[in-house]
C-alpha cells in the first residue's frame, strides 16, 4: 500500500506563550490517538509549534485503511434449519441482512456447537476520506480553556485561525475544520516573510519555513535561543539567570530568536537585586546577566522575533521599557525602607488569613510562639526564633511585594536588615517558605527551620481544624507541599522532632478557633502519607514503606533511620526467610488473639525442647542488643542483630509443636512467639516483606 507523509498546519494569530508547547504536544498526541482508533497505520507523529502556528507532521501514512473481514455469525444450526432441512425464517432474516441467501453460509463449529457464518469482507476506507474527521477529533480535545470567536464566524479556538494547510506528500487532502477549507497556503514572518506562501510538499514544511525566517520546531528555536543566550554572556564573561520556564516562553514569543544585549543605570543596583530581576524576567522576559559572584549587573540580554537593520534603535526601545519598571521598584524599596517591619504588624490585622482562622497578624502571633517551642527542641536560639516569627508576614504589607508578590520573604530580609534586626532572624524571614517546590532548598540553620515548620504546621493545623481537608486534586491551601515540606525539613536536618507534639502545640496555640476534633490525628496522619510519595521518588520499595508505615513512627527522622534500615535489611540473605517466619509469627498471635504489645513473661522451667530452649537464650541476648541500639535509633544495628537468628528461628519451627496440648506449655510457648515478634516490630513490620 502506498504511504506518504502528511503535514497538517493551522496558521493561527499569536497563541498564549504559556500555552504553546502544551498545544504542541497534545495536538500530536490527540491526533496520534486519533489515527490508531481509525487503523489507519503511519511510522512516527511529530509536532511543530511557533507563535503562529500549530502542526503535526505524520510520517509514513498509509492511503487507507487495511481491508478485513469480518465474521458475523448466525443462528445455531439447530435453529437455522426445520425438520425437512429447509432454512427457518430467522436463518433467512440473518441471510438477508447480509445480502446473501442462507445456501452461501459457512459453518462455524466449536465445542458447544455449530452455527451458521458469514464473512463479510469490508475495504478500508482512504486517508482522504477519513483525515477530515481525524483532524477535527484532535484539534476537540486540545487543552483550551478559554476559546474565542472572531468575526462573524461561530467557529471557536485559542485563537482565530487563518490558514489550513493540509498535504500528503504533494497532495492538497481536502477537508474542512474551524470554518476554513484546506490548501497549501503557509503564513511566513509576519515581517521578515511572505505574508503567505505556497507549500509544495509536506516534507519541506521546516526548511521552508525557516527561508521565510521561521523557526517551527519548538525544540530547535529553545535550543537556538538558548546557545545564543550562553554565547552573548560568555562573550561579555557573565552568566545568563533564566530557568526552562523563562527560556520556553522566550521561545514560544519569537519565530526567528535575535539575541540583543542592553543596560540600565548603574544606580538601579542599590535596590536588592531579587526585585529587579523579578521584573525583568517576569514582566519583560529579559534575562539578567550575574557576575561571578552571583551578583546582578546592570547588562541584560532580550530576544528579539527580528533582524534590524538599525539594532540601535531596538535596543534603546527595550532600555526604555524597562527604566521605568526598574524606576517603580526603586521607589518602592526607598519608601518601604523609611517605616520598620514591626511598625507593619498593626496592619496586618487588616487582612485575612481565612475567615474562620483569624487575620494575618493573628497567624504571625501563633507562628512565633510555635517557632519559639520548635527551636527550644532544637538547640536553635528561641528569642530570635520567636522574634523572626512575628515579624514573618510583614513584608506582605510592603509596598514593594504588593506590586511584586513573588519577592516576599526576600524582602522581609532586607527590610530586617534596615531595621537592625539580628541576621538569623533577617535571614529566616527570607527562608521561611522553603523549600517551595521540589528539590528546592531548605533553610540554612536552626532559627529559619523552626520559622518555616511553624509556618507549614500552622496552615496545615488550621485548615485540617476547621474540616476543609484536601479532596482529589483541590487543594486551595497547598497542604501536600506544605507537608512534603515539613518532612524534608525535618528528615534532610535531621531534626528531633514528633510530629505529635508538634500538632498538639498548634492546636493549643489555636485556642478555641479550631472545631474539628479529630484534627490532630487527620494531620499527623496526612504528614505521614505524604512519606509514601517523598520516598518512592527515591526509588525506595513499596513494601519497605509500608513495613515501616505499619508501626507509625510520628518522628520523621526516625520513621527516615527505619525506612534505610529495613532497605538494607531486604537485601540480607536472611531477610526473605525472616519475613515468612513473622508473617507465620503474626498469623498464629493474631489466630489466638495474643495482645502483641503485653509485657512477654517466659517461664524457662516449661522449656524442654532443644530448639525452643536455643530460641529462648538467643533472643534473651538478642533483646540485650536490641534495647541498647534502640537508645540511639540504630536501627540498622537491631535488624542486622535479629538477621541472625535465622538458623533458630528455622529450628524452632521444624522440631516445636507450639500449640502443644499442655495448656502451660503453649502459652509460654505462644509468649516466646511474642517476644520474637516485639523485637521485630522495634523496626518495623518485617512479615509485610514476605511474598504472597
Amino acid at each position: 500500500m502506498r504511504t506518504e507523509n502528511c503535514l497538517v498546519e493551522l496558521g493561527t494569530e499569536e497563541l498564549p506563550p504559556k500555552a504553546l508547547k502544551t498545544l504542541g504536544e497534545a495536538f500530536a498526541q490527540q491526533f496520534e490517538l486519533a489515527l490508531t482508533t481509525a487503523n489507519l497505520p503511519f511510522g512516527s507523529v511529530s509536532w511543530f509549534a511557533a507563535p503562529r502556528r500549530l502542526a503535526v507532521y505524520v510520517s509514513d501514512l498509509a492511503e487507507g485503511q487495511e481491508d478485513k473481514v469480518v465474521e458475523k455469525r448466525g443462528p445455531a444450526v439447530s435453529a437455522a434449519f426445520d425438520a425437512d432441512g429447509n432454512p427457518t425464517k430467522a436463518a433467512q432474516g440473518w441471510a438477508r441482512g447480509n445480502g446473501i441467501d442462507v445456501a452461501d453460509a459457512e459453518r462455524l463449529v466449536t465445542d458447544k456447537g455449530e452455527w451458521l457464518l458469514y464473512k463479510a469482507h469490508v475495504p478500508g476506507q482512504g486517508v482522504s476520506t477519513l483525515l477530515e474527521g481525524l483532524v477535527n477529533q484532535a484539534i476537540s480535545k486540545l487543552p483550551i480553556p478559554k476559546p474565542m470567536r472572531w468575526g462573524s464566524h461561530s467557529t471557536q479556538f485559542i485563537r482565530p485561525v487563518h490558514t489550513l494547510c493540509v498535504l500528503y506528500g504533494s497532495e492538497v487532502i481536502n477537508i474542512s475544520t474551524l470554518g476554513l477549507a484546506s490548501s497549501r497556503t503557509v503564513q511566513g514572518h509576519r515581517f521578515h516573510g511572505e505574508a503567505r506562501f505556497e507549500l509544495d510538499h509536506a516534507d519541506n514544511y521546516a526548511t521552508a519555513l525557516e527561508s521565510q525566517y521561521v523557526i517551527a520546531d519548538f525544540e530547535a528555536r529553545k535550543a537556538k535561543t538558548r546557545q545564543q543566550l550562553e554565547d552573548a554572556a560568555a562573550a561579555l564573561s557573565l552568566k545568563p539567570d533564566y530557568d526552562e520556564a523563562l527560556l520556553e516562553e522566550i521561545a514560544s514569543l519569537v519565530e526567528w530568536p535575535v539575541v540583543m544585549q542592553a543596560g540600565f543605570d548603574e544606580g538601579f543596583l542599590a535596590v536588592p537585586k531579587e526585585a529587579l530581576i523579578y521584573t525583568m524576567k517576569d514582566d519583560q522576559k529579559y534575562v539578567p546577566l550575574l557576575d561571578a559572584n552571583g551578583d546582578l549587573v546592570n547588562t541584560f540580554l532580550f530576544v528579539s522575533n527580528i533582524e534590524s537593520s538599525d539594532p540601535i534603535q531596538v535596543i534603546s526601545g527595550n532600555e526604555k521599557v524597562i527604566r521605568p519598571r526598574l524606576a517603580d521598584a526603586e521607589f518602592f524599596y526607598n519608601s518601604d525602607r523609611k517605616v520598620s517591619l514591626e511598625s507593619r504588624l498593626d496592619s496586618l490585622g487588616t487582612v485575612l488569613f481565612q475567615k474562620q482562622l483569624g487575620t494575618l497578624k493573628e497567624k504571625s502571633e501563633r507562628i512565633s510562639v510555635l517557632s519559639g517551642f520548635i527551636a527550644a527542641q532544637i538547640n536553635a536560639d528561641e528569642a530570635h526564633a520567636t522574634r523572626a516569627g512575628l515579624l514573618a508576614k510583614a513584608d506582605l504589607m510592603s509596598n514593594m511585594v504588593m506590586e511584586f508578590p513573588d519577592v516576599q520573604g526576600v524582602m522581609g530580609k532586607y527590610y530586617a536588615l534596615n531595621d537592625n534586626e539580628h541576621s538569623d532572624v533577617a535571614q529566616a524571614l527570607y527562608e521561611q517558605y522553603m523549600p517551595r517546590f521540589a528539590g528546592d532548598t531548605l533553610p540554612s540553620n536552626g532559627v529559619s527551620a523552626s520559622v518555616a515548620l511553624a509556618d507549614k504546621l500552622d496552615t496545615l493545623v488550621g485548615i485540617f481544624g476547621i474540616g476543609q481537608l484536601p479532596k482529589g486534586d483541590k487543594d486551595p491551601f497547598a497542604l501536600r507541599r506544605a507537608a512534603i515540606g515539613v518532612l524534608r525539613i525535618i528528615t534532610e536536618l535531621s531534626l528531633p522532632l514528633d510530629l505529635t507534639t508538634l500538632v498538639t502545640k498548634s492546636i493549643e496555640v489555636y485556642g478555641e478557633k479550631l472545631s474539628n476534633d479529630k484534627a490532630h490525628s487527620q494531620v499527623v496522619d496526612f504528614v505521614l502519607g505524604r512519606f509514601t510519595a517523598l520516598l518512592q521518588d527515591k526509588q525506595i520499595a513499596i513494601d519497605v514503606i509500608q513495613s515501616v508505615a505499619a508501626r507509625r513512627p510520628t518522628k520523621p527522622a526516625d520513621y527516615l533511620a527505619r525506612i534505610n534500615a529495613v532497605a538494607l535489611f531486604k537485601s540480607l540473605d536472611e531477610s526473605e526467610a525472616l519475613a515468612a517466619a513473622n508473617k507465620r509469627v503474626a498469623n498464629i498471635l493474631a489466630k489466638q488473639r495474643v495482645d502483641i504489645d503485653a509485657t512477654v513473661h517466659i517461664n524457662d522451667a516449661l522449656l524442654s525442647e532443644t530448639s525452643e530452649k536455643a530460641l529462648f537464650e538467643a533472643l534473651t541476648e538478642s533483646e540485650k542488643k536490641v534495647s541498647e541500639a534502640l537508645g540511639s535509633q540504630d536501627y540498622t544495628a537491631i535488624l542486622t542483630t535479629l538477621a541472625t537468628l535465622r538458623v533458630t528461628i528455622d529450628d524452632f519451627f521444624d522440631n516445636v509443636m507450639v500449640m502443644a496440648e499442655d495448656e502451660a506449655v503453649k502459652k509460654n510457648r505462644l509468649a516466646l512467639l511474642t517476644l520474637l515478634r516485639q523485637l521485630f516490630l522495634t523496626t518495623a513490620d518485617i512479615s509485610i516483606l514476605a511474598k504472597s
